[in-house]
């Protein structure tokens, strides 16, 4: 009589196979019906996901071109999206940014972390709403067109101790320093000006949304820029060049002519942090000022 065993007993079974089951529902709800927990945090705007700007070829254009035609702002187009795609388009070729998918996005991601997703929306909002166009003009000449750059973010660097790279490199193809004319890819405030021992002559702009645009190794100035002096998207700054790598201004020539772009942010523990620039600027070609060189 006291021998018998909760084994034996259906109820017991029962129960068991019902409780695993809720517990299995349970499970495939959070796990699928809640993907974008985990990848969206406080401080996801200082994280290397959100950092590498990891767009891809031609998604960023069809974002921007959806916000625009919605009266979305260019920060929460990109963000819903992203962070569905845990922070990477590269592989995504389907075109499926349209309003009606991103509001499902908003949505969903709302409901489950709302601060979250306005803070980091007001991260990409910072860098991508006053990029207005390419820092290279579109020339008149057949060598205007002979520059190129790669996606180098994050590539090693050794002038000044073991680091990384922090920009875009677009590089001169044979025409050597002070011929391709650079411009500004934002309106904005002239905040950093003159010689910097890693940058050479370099000019930095912070723009009305917040970003800083780096622009270095110039070969010369348009004129004497001063912190504080107001420019315009597609104004002239200077000449690329291959200045820096010193602490004695002026020096040249300890590498390849090119323009070092960078786009930094500030956060809640950065007062600046880099992004990738690079599919920015792959956004940006379509968009090039006209200049007669």
């Amino acid at each position: 009589m006291g021998n018998r065993k909760a084994s034996g007993n259906p109820g017991f079974y029962l129960g068991s196979i019902l409780l695993l089951g809720i517990l299995l529902v349970f499970m495939v709800d959070f796990f699928l019906g809640n993907p974008l927990y985990y990848q969206l945090g406080e401080y996801t705007a200082e994280e290397d996901a959100f950092r590498a700007m990891a767009f891809g070829e031609g998604n960023l254009k069809e974002i921007l071109s959806m916000a625009g035609e919605n009266g979305l702002s260019a920060g929460e187009a990109a963000c819903a999206f992203m962070v569905e795609a845990d922070y990477d388009l590269t592989e995504e070729k389907d075109g499926h940014f349209t309003y009606r998918s991103w509001h499902s996005l908003k949505e969903a991601i709302e409901k489950r972390k709302p601060v979250e997703f306005s803070k980091l929306s007001e991260a990409y909002e910072t860098v991508l709403s006053d990029i207005r166009c390419f820092p290279i003009p579109r020339g008149d000449s057949e060598e205007s067109r002979c520059y190129g750059y790669s996606d180098s973010w994050k590539a090693e660097r050794t002038y000044g101790g073991e680091r990384y790279h922090e920009g875009t490199d677009i590089m001169d193809i044979g025409n050597g320093r002070g011929f391709f004319p650079v411009v500004s890819v934002s309106d904005g405030t002239v905040e950093h000006v003159g010689w910097l021992e890693l940058g050479g002559w370099r000019i930095g702009i912070r723009a009305p949304g917040g970003a800083y645009f780096y622009y270095a190794h110039l070969d010369s100035y348009d004129h004497e820029f001063f912190p504080g002096e107001k420019i315009r998207a597609g104004q002239l700054l200077g000449f690329m060049g291959d200045s820096g790598y010193s602490p004695v201004p002026g020096t040249v020539g300890n590498f390849d002519v090119h323009l070092h772009f960078g786009i930094y942010l500030r956060t809640d523990h950065y007062e600046e942090l880099a992004v990738n620039p690079y599919w920015i600027l792959k956004y940006l070609e379509e968009k090039q000022v006209k200049y007669s060189y």
